[in-house]
């Protein structure tokens, strides 16, 4: 156990005053309750084969006829738990929406002006434009400000990617009748500027594609690099290229996870979306083995959310889609997987109190009560077995546990402190175990890098031949063998002395082996008096030691560059090279800013206080109990 901390500590209520929701759901309810009730209207109108812009319900001048469509409000209003001027003015947008996509339809095939459906930020309606497709994103963004009047800098998403800004809209698949959505860019109620976003975006990228070119073979006291590991720290092998690509998917997603916990969810918004595109490009069977790509679908759809682009529908239901699905295939039907290797699926039952609610959300929107009661009842179970005594949390704060671990392990016991705080020692103890084994780990192969270097090669090269030989010292040599030339010692403190390691009876075995008595002398000499390696080497080249190696072998002062057969190295670090932070100052401060964002702990995802949610779960339940009490 952890000594007690001297000073006790108190944690703000979990529970808010309940006006504290009132703001929000003054804004986001007027758009959800009318999305939901032209969804339902519309499925009425499907059923009754009902088509609002032809006659009667409309003139030959495209006017609206009064009589009938009040008749239809009068029959709809009872079905949809809406009173009858609000089902009227709902069948009226339905009316218009239908003739103006009518209309645009023809003048498309007439001129090639396409419609665009422009979602603007919150504040302001769904607006559209009309334009031609071979315009360029920054003439658009150009365009919505004007014709809007929103002087705003912006992103722009077309289903669920960044529109580029020096690209046309027909290069970028936008058609006609496309759905546009504004990403008003701001952060704590200041514009920030686009290229100054951009910098950062790039800067962010360049940092995780540095450090997904570095491996094992780096020093990790000098050069750090990034392991992908599972739910308890263990690493997990990939194949090299899908590292790479996974490590750049990951990285851009906790950097987006960063924004959105401080709430600045178009910024968020833009590194999940940038993380989305890397993960599409990894082999699908690669995603089934971890759980950051179901988790990155829900952490985009939560910012719709909070964006206030639930409209969005046909995106956001994908992508829960894919995260049920992920969920799926990660964590097994029944989360056995996960039980196999944490002992417990109880901290990941936040994720699925998310996606249920989410799921809630979008089919009220949609009109279907019965599906979102359905998710609700479960997120409310949820809710009650997750949701913590923050009393509990500053108990264990006092015991001198984070609130983090806390609020984990309060969660994988059931809420009960003295099995949490057994479980976060057992937790701490585990990493500690997985920190001891890959400080051994880096030990050993540290040695074995000397090892390689005492025979003549770089540290360079021998770290990455032993990290092509997966760690094998004998296979690592025999690839310096066969694509490097060693090089001299840089002075003389680098190398055991020769002579005292080379004696002649070491001498003599090498030659009972039939080779001759100077290559057998060199052999010794190059791998410091390691009778092994110096046969080897003379295996490998028949028994006759190049003139390069015989140079080696004797003692020398000269320090000439390390050579490769495959290929020449670069003497400094890029973005596309592993390179050595301390080179280059730029580089490491690049590094040292990207990691900043990558949390210690492994479960920081699964730290939910659930308020948020819990302002979620009473909006949906005020939605639902209304159109209880109007259908009643």
């Amino acid at each position: 156990m952890t000594v007690p901390s001297d000073q006790s500590v108190k944690l703000p209520s979990s529970r808010p005053p309940e006006t504290r929701h009132n703001t929000v759901f003054l804004i986001e309810s007027v758009m959800v309750e009318q999305n939901h009730l032209q969804n339902k209207l519309i499925k009425l109108l499907r059923r009754d084969n009902i088509e609002l812009w032809k006659p009667p319900y409309t003139t030959e001048d495209n006017e609206e006829e009064k009589s009938d469509l009040k008749g239809l409000s009068d029959k709809y209003a009872a079905e949809v738990g809406f009173n009858v001027t609000q089902v009227e003015a709902a069948l009226d947008d339905i009316r218009l929406s239908a003739i103006r996509r009518g209309k645009g339809n023809e003048a498309y095939k007439e001129t090639g002006i396409a419609t665009l459906y422009i979602a603007l930020p919150k504040d302001c309606k769904k607006n559209i434009l009309e334009m031609q497709l071979d315009i360029k994103t920054t003439d658009l963004m150009i365009k919505i400000n004007e014709e809007f009047g929103l002087g705003i800098e912006m992103k722009l998403i077309f289903k669920g990617k960044e529109l580029k800004v020096d690209k046309t809209l027909a290069e970028q698949n936008v058609k006609h009748n496309s759905k546009i959505m504004v990403l008003k860019l701001e952060s704590k109620s200041k514009i920030i500027e686009e290229e100054k976003q951009n910098q950062m975006l790039k800067r962010s990228q360049k940092g995780f594609q540095i450090l997904s070119n570095r491996d094992e073979s780096m020093d990790p006291e000098t050069t750090p690099y990034l392991e992908i590991a599972d739910q308890k720290g263990n690493p997990i092998k990939f194949p090299s290229e899908e590292k790479k690509a996974l490590i750049m998917a990951i990285g851009l997603h906790e950097k987006g996870r960063a924004f959105l916990k401080k709430k600045d969810y178009p910024m968020a918004l833009c590194f999940l979306l940038q993380a989305d595109e890397k993960f599409n490009v990894c082999h699908s069977n690669l995603l089934e083995s971890v759980d950051n790509y179901a988790v990155l679908q829900l952490d985009i759809v939560w910012c719709y959310r909070a964006l206030e682009q639930m409209s969005l529908l046909e995106d956001a239901k994908a992508r829960l889609q894919k995260a049920e699905d992920a969920f799926l295939k990660c964590y097994g039907k029944d989360r056995e997987r996960l039980v196999q290797i944490k002992g417990n699926s109880r901290g990941e039952e936040v994720l699925f109190l998310r996606l249920y609610l989410l799921q809630g959300l979008l089919s009220y929107i949609e009109g279907n009560e019965n599906a979102a009661a359905e998710k609700l009842s479960k997120v409310q179970n949820l809710h009650m077995q997750l949701c913590i005594d923050s009393s509990k949390i500053a108990e264990l704060m006092n015991l001198g546990y984070t609130e983090q671990e806390a609020r984990l392990g309060l969660r994988a016991c059931d809420g009960n402190v003295n099995n949490a705080a057994d479980h976060i020692c057992q937790r701490r103890e585990e990493k500690e175990a997985v920190r001891r084994k890959e400080r051994e780990k880096r030990r050993k192969r540290m040695d074995d890098i000397t090892s390689l270097t005492q025979l003549g090669y770089s540290r360079r090269n021998a770290a990455k031949a032993l990290a092509k030989a997966g760690g094998d010292l004998n296979k690592a040599f025999q690839d310096l063998l066969d694509n490097y030339s060693p090089i001299a010692a840089e002075n003389n403190n680098q190398r055991l002395n020769n002579n005292e390691m080379v004696t002649e009876e070491k001498i003599n075995q090498v030659v009972s082996l039939g080779f001759n008595q100077d290559s057998a002398e060199a052999a010794l000499r190059h791998a410091n008096g390691n009778l092994e390696s110096a046969i080897q080497l003379l295996l490998h080249y028949n028994g006759n030691l190049p003139e390069n190696l015989k140079a080696v072998g004797a003692t020398s002062s000269s320090t000439p560059e390390d050579t490769s057969i495959s290929s020449e190295e670069p003497s400094s670090s890029s973005a596309g090279s592993p390179g050595n932070s301390e080179d280059d100052p730029m580089e490491a401060d690049l590094i040292q800013e990207v990691l900043a964002d990558i949390p210690e702990h492994e479960e920081d995802y699964l730290d939910l206080t659930l308020e948020e949610e819990e302002m979620v779960i009473e909006q949906l339940k005020s939605y639902l109990e209304r159109r209880n009490q109007s259908t009643g």
